[in-house]
């Protein structure tokens, strides 16, 4: 009787859908599984695409809509705008989670793509800061959250909608497909700006064409539309519907119940964490240590992060299927443990192999801010009013400017400080009591001079594109994204299964976006603001390294696999 009403429940959802599927034991064994990959995967691809483009761009939207504030505060303003589109995603994820527990899964990711292409387009046409104020930065931070609200649904519909769909023994392989699309729509904003500004030259990029790739997106959008407009409903939300076993109440079920409440926490802390600081180290932090410390040339950094997602991306896909053989919990946990074992040797490599001459002058000429301590101040300006203008601060700010290591050693009060480049000494001075175009003058005499020292110990302006061993970053670079494959391609099907369908999206998608929104997306932002307080280039790895180490050891005493349940129930 029971196995009759489940062919009868088959066949009138299968009349109901646009796209045939044949739906048997839970599980779709139609000609619709590419269909649904493909679909899935093309409209996050675009959303990613859409995410990231900000990322890629950062150091050109410092100066677009930052300018009002010095060069350090302005760029790491510009990744804390970057990351409050992130810090919005976990709210994004109860709002549109709900939605889709409530109204269905493809429903509501139409409605998160609609938003993130429209929000994309508006940074497009946004004027700079030198034409409307500090509207542009305003408008900008309101675009990047509306971005983080609809990525913040989007993900954990895709994955959810894959996961429901995918047959018993293979949701690590098909969900999958949905873990490269974050890698792919990262390739994909790095390959369009890599051609503007090939076609349009640096300098027409930096003044303009820079908004090309987001209006771009707009037309991206309307293939993704028509593509997922396609779909039909997934045969697990129906059978739910068609049974009488849904919620009308998937926040409190989530989050008021003790007993599911701790599987998101433990989901959180012992997988999505620690996949989010791997996965945001090696593909974004990489990029900006490249361009932003190292200093190699924009359009070469593209065209090297570029070739290590292409050479990893199958990864994706390996590590999926064989998380439907071995488990999904020890490859996410071997990928934390292997990244947090080797970030630090892989980065000091990463610099030897990019620009060999700062290496190399760091390790014959290491720099000294000889200084008294009551003079440092953390080289970071919340609110852009602040001028660093004691001896120490003007140091340490020239030295964080021309992105040079250094360690700090205190000097007895009223000590004026001073720089040590090996055995040479430069004496810094204090602005305090200058008036501001005095100030301004003598800072700036007084960075020349220290530049002129610093070259001549070997450090470079920038890195020489002719002396970066290519093939050595390359090969940095795919082990820094091999382990994001670890850690990122059987997440999904892992969270999807640690949840009942009634509260799926919502459950699994809001420890997903903490996991990737706060303590992934804040990483760029916080490892910098580390950098600039300490002086040293790698300090900032510190934050990645614990936070892994927390999700692997959070994760072996806690966290169960999951690829043997049976996600209909």
């Amino acid at each position: 009787m029971r196995r009759a009403r489940r062919r009868r429940e088959d066949k009138q959802m299968s009349d109901n859908e646009p796209v045939a599927a044949q739906v048997r034991d839970g599980h779709v064994v139609g000609r619709n599984d590419k269909l649904v990959i493909t679909a899935a995967s093309v409209g996050t691809v675009i959303e990613w695409y859409d995410f990231y483009l900000y990322g890629s761009l950062a150091a050109i939207i410092t100066a677009q809509f930052f300018s009002g504030v010095n060069e350090t505060t302005g760029f790491i303003f510009a990744l804390m705008a970057f990351a409050a589109g992130f810090a919005v995603r976990p709210f994004g994820a109860i709002v549109f989670g709900r939605l889709g527990d409530l109204w269905g899964r493809k429903n509501t990711f139409l409605v998160t793509m609609l938003l993130m292409g429209i929000s994309t387009f508006v940074v497009g046409i946004l004027p700079s800061y030198a034409a409307i104020g500090i509207a542009a930065p305003a408008i900008l931070v309101l675009m990047r959250l509306i971005q983080g609200l609809a990525l913040g649904g989007e993900y954990g519909g895709a994955a959810t909608y894959v996961a429901e769909h995918a047959p018993p023994g293979k949701r690590g392989f098909y969900t999958s497909f949905i873990q490269i699309t974050a890698t792919v729509g990262l390739l994909l904003s790095l390959m369009v700006i890599l051609g503007v500004r090939t076609v349009v030259g640096e300098e027409a990029f930096a003044d303009w064409g820079w908004r090309i790739p987001f209006l771009v997106s707009i037309l991206l959008l309307g293939v993704s539309l028509w593509i997922r407009l396609k779909l039909a409903e997934s045969p697990a939300f129906q059978r739910m519907k068609a049974e009488g076993k849904g919620t009308k109440t998937p926040l409190k079920d989530s989050f008021g119940k003790w007993g599911n409440l701790k599987i998101v926490l433990i989901a959180l802390l012992g997988l999505a964490a620690g996949q989010a600081v791997v996965w945001y180290t090696g593909q974004f932090y990489a990029l900006f240590f490249l361009e932003r410390v190292l200093r190699v040339d924009a359009s070469l950094t593209n065209i090297l992060i570029a070739t290590a997602l292409l050479l990893a991306t199958p990864f994706f896909i390996f590590f999926g299927w064989l998380s439907d053989k071995i488990g999904r919990k020890p490859i996410i946990l071997a990928g934390c443990l292997l990244a947090a074992l080797t970030y630090f040797p892989l980065f000091q490599g990463l610099t030897w192999a990019a620009n060999p001459r700062l290496a190399e002058a760091s390790a014959t000429s290491p720099v000294t801010v000889y200084a008294d301590p009551a003079e440092c101040s953390l080289q970071f300006d919340l609110v852009g009013k602040a001028v660093f203008n004691t001896s120490c601060d003007i140091a340490k700010s020239q030295l964080a400017k021309a992105g040079v290591s250094y360690r700090t050693e205190d000097a007895p009060a009223g000590t004026l400080a001073q720089v040590r480049v090996g055995e040479t000494v430069v004496e810094s001075f204090r602005g305090d009591q200058m008036a501001t175009a005095d100030f301004t003058a003598a800072r700036k005499t007084w960075g020349d001079d220290l530049t002129g020292v610093l070259s001549a110990a070997g450090y470079p302006a920038k890195a020489d594109s002719a002396l970066v061993n290519k093939p050595a970053v390359v090969g940095i670079l795919f082990l820094l994204v091999l382990y994001v494959t670890m850690v990122y391609g059987p997440i999904a099907a892992a969270l999807v299964e640690m949840f009942p369908t009634n509260i799926r999206y919502t459950s699994m998608s809001l420890p997903y976006h903490i996991g990737n929104g706060w303590f992934g997306g804040f990483l760029p932002t916080t490892a910098f603001a580390i950098v600039a307080a300490t002086g040293n280039i790698y300090y900032g790895l510190w934050y990645p390294i614990a936070i892994a180490v927390l999700t692997f050891v959070v994760g072996i005493i806690w966290v169960k696999e999951t690829k043997n349940v049976d996600i209909n129930d």
